[in-house]
């Protein structure tokens, strides 16, 4: 089934450098396509999980036509990496042949600075809005994994979202969470405008829509060992993850104002 969250393959040729910023070791790749990437690895800490966590915040985002680098399904093959003469990077690279994922690199992006620039209210709100939706415990100011580029604001680095998949017990309790790390969020004091950002993100986010970003996780990513459950009923439990907490959407809501209060 065609949909407009299907992404494109492409398969890794170079290893630039790794991007030490991030605990799981991402690294700046060139591809088939002459493009650069940050390409994020199977094979690090918390493995297929941070990659759906990736794909599903990073789908979200395009869904609600935020700004983030184009994500793209990135082929590692099995001699990659063996001329690698660090053993650490030489052994995530092992692990990770195969499917992983990537991210266009926004060459000459600078990180977010709040001191610096500031962000109007309704597009903070939607940027808030979204990171209390999807649990996503970045987007601080020790970490606003926000760039600057071409004058415009662009996410990126969902890995950390939707907490929940690391326990896979209650999920339901988990998808009527308030978030109350949205506290910490740096764009928080700009969110004025979160009720009208609920309304209107509600409307574009059909059943259809989280349907279609569910459907588009690899059945590769979708094999774990810890838990006793299929591809599809692992899918079926993000999917209704998603629309429980878009259906309870005020519980998240009071919280962003209540912190902001």
């Amino acid at each position: 089934m065609t949909n407009n969250f299907e992404l494109r393959h492409v398969h890794v040729t170079r290893y630039m450098m790794p991007l030490r910023e991030g605990g799981s070791l991402p690294a700046l790749a060139e591809a088939d396509d002459d493009f650069k990437y940050v390409l994020k690895f199977k094979g690090a800490g918390h493995g297929p999980k941070a990659l759906i966590a990736e794909l599903i915040g990073g789908q979200i985002a395009k869904a609600l036509n935020l700004q983030l680098p184009e994500l793209v399904f990135a082929h590692l093959d099995e001699a990659f990496g063996r001329t690698e003469a660090d053993e650490e990077i030489q052994d995530l690279l092992q692990g990770s042949q195969g499917l992983n994922l990537a991210l266009h690199f926004l060459s000459g992006a600078i990180t977010f600075d709040p001191a610096v620039t500031t962000i109007d209210e309704t597009l903070a709100s939607k940027i808030v809005w979204l990171d209390a939706f999807i649990t996503n415990v970045d987007r601080t100011f020790k970490n606003t994994n926000m760039l600057m580029w071409h004058k415009e604001l662009w996410l990126i680095d969902h890995g950390a979202c939707l907490y929940f998949h690391h326990s896979w017990s209650n999920w339901e309790q988990s998808a009527k969470s308030p978030f109350k790390l949205i506290k910490d969020h740096v764009l928080l004091p700009q969110a004025s405008k979160i009720k009208t950002i609920d309304a209107e993100f509600k409307a574009i986010l059909t059943p259809e829509i989280i349907r279609d970003i569910v459907n588009s996780i690899p059945e590769a990513w979708l094999q774990r060992e810890d838990i006793d459950s299929s591809p599809n009923a692992i899918r079926e439990v993000y999917y209704n993850f998603l629309v429980t907490r878009l259906d309870h959407s005020e519980i998240f809501v009071n919280e962003i104002e209540h912190a902001r209060s």
